[in-house]
């Protein structure tokens, strides 16, 4: 690893990126961990099965709530102070859910509990860029993806094991101390990259917080065709996996009558593949350029969704559809972080604007789009999650020839964009 881009001591370096690593963790997990348990919930509190999908979907949709404003905000009074109260939220809102009475009180701290993603996204993922080289940031967006997608990985196995002697209520209780302990992390480690003198002598200085020059910033970013086309592409490209977190409840325990344990076994190989992508991105950094790489991780991921799609038309096991998730989830994590860093840097805004703008559009739409998949039956049968999960993810494609044809292009004669 080259030299960090401020002056920052190795341990609180260390410190600083395991707090942020296991703030993003819990953010997932508690997505995740809670999903074998949903039909306990609906059980416990009175509702309707269907409610299931949208404790997934309602998560996501919360990490865009806020995003609009925490990047602006960061941009304004500093990252330190913008993720510590983000931090702060998603803890108090994990345990606050021992107390709920009902599916809606339910339902609107899952959208609360989503705004903590929405601080990971547009808080922590700019600090990474700002503090390391592209290549380091790079290689420590996918290590740390790699971390995080432990918790789809582990947390619906470590959620049923734990159901089996806690209640679910007990099990946001425990996210919410946890994220108490990465808060204390956040507090003691996190530096400041706005207002600081770097190595080099510059200085991101401050930007002032204007309403109406936010609001032209954003739409200058929305009438920039590489940075729209790659947020878009971002979100496409994980909806399959999105849909599948949000579905496989149903599709495996009610569907099929697997056990609670069963249903997270089937995850580890799909999350799995996602982690062995983002090893081999890390082998081919050194050696490819940054749109080469999405083309190369291009093969994996049509194949897996040209397989669900075949399994579609002509019917799909259960064994098949996890062979098709597995190809396209390799594809996904040799992918996800490079294209987050062109998308981020397909602008010359500020990268916490910038971050925001990336992180709402694109798990905006992984929110609708799952929410679509589930309205239209993709919980209802294996061949219709295939059908539509394919078709999502196939969606991309138009949207990203055109960005890395650009991006190509720019890269040639700048090997470091």
């Amino acid at each position: 690893m080259q030299r960090t881009l401020i002056d920052i001591s190795l341990l609180k370096t260390l410190g600083f990126c395991l707090a942020i690593t296991l703030f993003e963790w819990l953010t997932y997990m508690a997505s995740d961990m809670i999903m074998p348990a949903m039909l306990t919930v609906t059980e416990d509190l009175g509702a309707d099965p269907l409610h299931i999908p949208n404790a997934f979907n309602l998560y996501l949709i919360g990490g865009v709530c806020l995003q609009w404003l925490i990047g602006p905000l960061s941009d304004r009074f500093g990252r330190r102070p913008v993720l510590l109260v983000g931090c702060a939220l998603f803890a108090v809102t994990c345990a606050a859910a021992i107390v709920t009475p009902g599916i809606e009180v339910f339902n609107a701290l899952r959208l609360l509990q989503g705004m903590g993603l929405g601080f990971v996204v547009a808080v922590s993922y700019p600090v990474l860029q700002e503090v390391f080289s592209e290549a380091d940031a790079v290689r420590l967006m996918a290590l740390l993806g790699n971390i995080a997608l432990l918790s789809p990985l582990l947390g619906p196995l470590l959620g049923s094991l734990l159901l089996e002697w806690m209640s679910w209520r007990d099990l946001f209780l425990a996210l919410g101390l946890a994220a108490a302990i990465a808060w204390i992390g956040l507090y003691a480690c996190l530096p400041e990259t706005i207002g600081v003198v770097r190595r080099d002598g510059g200085q991101q200085a401050p930007i002032p917080l204007s309403w109406r020059e936010t609001r032209r910033r954003y739409l200058a970013l929305l009438r920039n065709s590489e940075f729209l086309g790659a947020s878009l592409a971002l979100g496409l490209m994980s909806l399959p996996l999105i849909a599948w977190i949000g579905l496989a409840p149903l599709l495996l325990i009610q569907g099929l009558g697997l056990s609670t344990r069963e249903y997270a076994l089937w995850q580890i190989p799909i999350f799995s593949a996602v982690i062995a992508g983002n090893l081999i991105l890390d082998r081919l950094l050194a050696s490819r350029r940054l749109p080469q790489l999405i083309g190369l991780a291009l093969w994996p991921f049509c194949l897996g969704l040209l397989i669900l799609l075949a399994g579609a038309l002509i019917g799909v096991s259960l064994g098949v559809l996890i062979a098709g998730l597995v190809l396209y989830a390799v594809g996904l994590g040799m992918s996800n972080a490079v294209l987050y860093r062109l998308a981020l840097f397909s602008s010359d805004d500020s990268k916490g604007l910038v971050s925001a703008a990336v992180g709402m559009i694109s798990i905006a739409m992984m929110g609708t789009g799952g929410s679509l998949i589930a309205a239209i039956g993709g919980g209802a049968r294996l061949e219709s999650f295939a059908l539509w999960a394919a078709v999502g993810g196939l969606s991309s494609l138009p949207l990203l020839y055109r960005f890395l044809r650009n991006a190509s292009a720019e890269t040639a004669s700048s090997p470091h964009q």
